[in-house]
């Protein structure tokens, strides 16, 4: 398989003219594992334009997986997505309230101790503005690190880009790229933090450049499973 795409892809959209202006995006997220096959999953997430000021979004969103293969896990989810005017803390009237079903693909790759993933999810969203489609596919990278314990490396670094298109123009919509530092404090929780910085070209939901990327994950096993496989995924965004 070829990687030259995977390094172009990375490149991201950069604009000088607009000032930096670090923002906050905050995950919550809950995993329970059914056994080593299914899976369902919760997350909430709140996000501010300044930092942890300005507070202009938020969702919330479940969903299930089916770990097809090893290198594969087909996932659909459904949320609610809601984001407000700039310019102050939930600003009304809101900018877009939409609900969202979105099934996806996550196929994986190791070389060595460096897991590669690519994600493709396609959005059916219904908007305050009307139905809207779109389709996002995202490439990561992530290495995890340190002193065994109990099956697993605490530490992991991960690296991502995703790109936003939808089915009418303007075509394209958005460049996300995302370095994160993961530490795992045992075997059912994961502290996250990051930076995150986006493109926005024409978006009509939510927006902003640049963040500070802060997240608690919570994987729960269900008792009667034998075999526990720890989660080093690439977190959700």
């Amino acid at each position: 398989m070829k990687y030259c795409f995977i390094l172009f892809s990375f490149i991201p959209f950069m604009s000088s003219a607009q000032s930096f202006d670090l923002g906050s995006w905050n995950i919550l997220n809950l995993k329970y594992n059914y056994n080593e096959k299914w899976s369902v999953f919760g997350e909430a997430q709140l996000r501010s334009l300044k930092f942890y000021d300005h507070f202009h979004y938020y969702e919330y969103k479940g969903g299930v997986n089916y770990k097809a293969h090893k290198n594969l896990t087909l996932a659909i989810g459904t949320g609610s997505y809601q984001t407000y005017k700039e310019g102050g803390n939930f600003v009304l009237p809101k900018n877009n309230d939409e609900f969202r079903i979105w099934p996806q693909v996550l196929v994986f790759q190791s070389i060595g101790k460096l897991k590669i993933e690519q994600r493709y999810r396609a959005e059916f969203r219904f908007t305050s503005k009307g139905y809207r489609n779109r389709f996002r596919y995202r490439v990561g990278l992530s290495y995890p690190f340190g002193k065994e314990v109990n099956g697993y490396k605490p530490f992991q670094i991960n690296a991502s880009n995703e790109l936003f298109f939808t089915d009418k123009e303007p075509y394209f919509e958005r460049n996300r790229l995302l370095f994160t530092f993961n530490y795992k404090l045992n075997k059912t929780t994961t502290l996250q933090i990051g930076y995150l910085h986006q493109f926005d070209y024409k978006i009509n939901d939510e927006t902003g450049r640049d963040f500070l990327q802060l997240g608690y994950f919570i994987e729960i096993f269900r008792k009667q499973s034998t075999k526990n496989t720890i989660d080093t995924d690439l977190k959700d965004n």
